[in-house]
């Protein structure tokens, strides 16, 4: 359920996008889930294996070098999903910032940690 939930969240979150950015654009909830779900997909696969092969870039620019890898990859995901679009990589740069933060907030809004504090 939490799974689902998490889904539903972050398609929420890609349809916020387009009212903040307008080189983002959400053609309806259909384009945001399944845009969500390659977004998780990608992330969960793709992502690990990029930020080592890149291990040693990331070291030298602290960190920094995670942020290109994210837009990166949602870059990539708009030019897969139909219905999902971003104009160009600092579009995705910036879209894929306001995307984990939206996403941040939903999720400590709406999900409920199952620990005793």
């Amino acid at each position: 359920m939490r799974l689902l939930l998490t889904w539903l969240i972050n398609a929420a979150a890609l349809c916020a996008l387009p009212f903040l950015m307008s080189s983002v654009q959400v053609t309806n909830l259909g384009a945001a889930l399944v845009a969500a779900l390659v977004l998780g997909l990608v992330n969960t696969l793709i992502r690990p294996v990029l930020v080592l092969l890149t291990l040693p870039v990331t070291l030298l620019s602290m960190g920094l070098f995670i942020l290109v890898i994210n837009a990166l990859l949602f870059w990539a995901v708009a030019n897969l999903v139909d219905g999902f679009q971003v104009s160009g990589f600092w579009s995705a740069f910036i879209a894929a910032i306001l995307y984990s933060i939206i996403s941040w907030a939903l999720s400590t809004l709406l999900l409920k940690k199952d620990g005793n504090s």
